[in-house]
């Protein structure tokens, strides 16, 4: 009975739209002619054209950005959790939480007057004349690394202070390198952890629309532009359920992230505990 209202809550914020978003993917909308009736139209088409292109690239963009925050957060974590330092530490696991969650128009506003065409840093770096737009796939790649890269330090760096000193000690009574311990003790340990990490990082740039609207609009195909085109119908008029059919193909995607996810952490917290 305590858990009674979250329980409701739960089913009115989640259960009701997906309800919802599940029976419009499967029928037509009631401007088509016929009417209502059951249909499987707007998901062979949310997997066609533009929309497979858009699909496409959102998974390209989001397995990409998740790869090299996780590539560049271990170290950066591992710094961290060994430098002896709390006050340290502290400060980066708090900077960390909030730049975690700073997205959306304020973190594109910030990459525009910094890295934009007329950018701080592109004008006096003559950025520009190198080759570099902001406005593009691999600008959008380094605008995700801002909140993706704080992201993985906060999951993996419970991980990093789970590895126990005596592993370490015992692979050096052995005669292990540093580099050997990693390859053969640390890295096997935390690849759940690791992996895991990398799924959570791809589910979260896989969700993210505000920032990349506002920056590129649909210049860079996602599948979170076409909805939104879908919906407000800057392509075409009265493609409101192929919409909700892209949003099913999003809900599969991230059910499958978290299908990897779940076993995954749960077998590192045995390994660590």
């Amino acid at each position: 009975m305590a858990v009674a209202p979250l329980l409701v809550f739960m089913g009115a914020a989640f259960g009701l739209p997906a309800i919802a978003i599940a029976t419009g993917a499967f029928t037509t909308s009631a401007d088509a002619p016929g009417g209502v009736r059951w249909t499987l139209s707007n998901l062979t088409t949310s997997v066609h054209g533009a929309y497979l292109t858009a699909l496409w690239g959102s998974v390209r963009l989001s397995a990409l950005s998740a790869l090299l925050a996780t590539v560049l957060g271990v170290p950066l974590a591992q710094a961290v959790v060994t430098s002896g330092s709390r006050a340290l530490r502290d400060a980066v696991m708090s900077a960390s939480g909030v730049l975690a969650n700073f997205g959306g128009v304020p973190l594109a506003f910030a990459f525009v007057a910094t890295l934009g065409n007329a950018g701080v840093l592109t004008t006096r770096l003559h950025l520009a004349a190198r080759g570099w737009s902001l406005y593009s796939f691999w600008g959008l790649v380094v605008v995700y690394l801002y909140f993706l890269l704080p992201l993985m330090v906060l999951t993996i760096a419970p991980a990093l202070e789970g590895l126990r000193a005596g592993w370490r000690e015992a692979a050096r009574n052995n005669g292990a390198t540093s580099w050997q311990f990693w390859r053969h003790v640390a890295l096997p340990v935390l690849a759940p952890s690791l992996l895991g990490g990398y799924v959570l990082l791809f589910g979260s740039a896989f969700a993210a629309y505000a920032t990349a609207a506002a920056m590129v609009g649909s210049s860079v195909p996602l599948l979170t532009s076409q909805i939104a085109d879908a919906l407000s119908g800057n392509v075409l008029v009265g493609q409101g359920n192929v919409a909700l059919a892209l949003s099913v193909d999003m809900v599969v995607v991230a059910g499958a992230v978290m299908a990897v996810y779940v076993p995954l952490q749960r077998r590192s917290a045995r390994w660590l505990a």
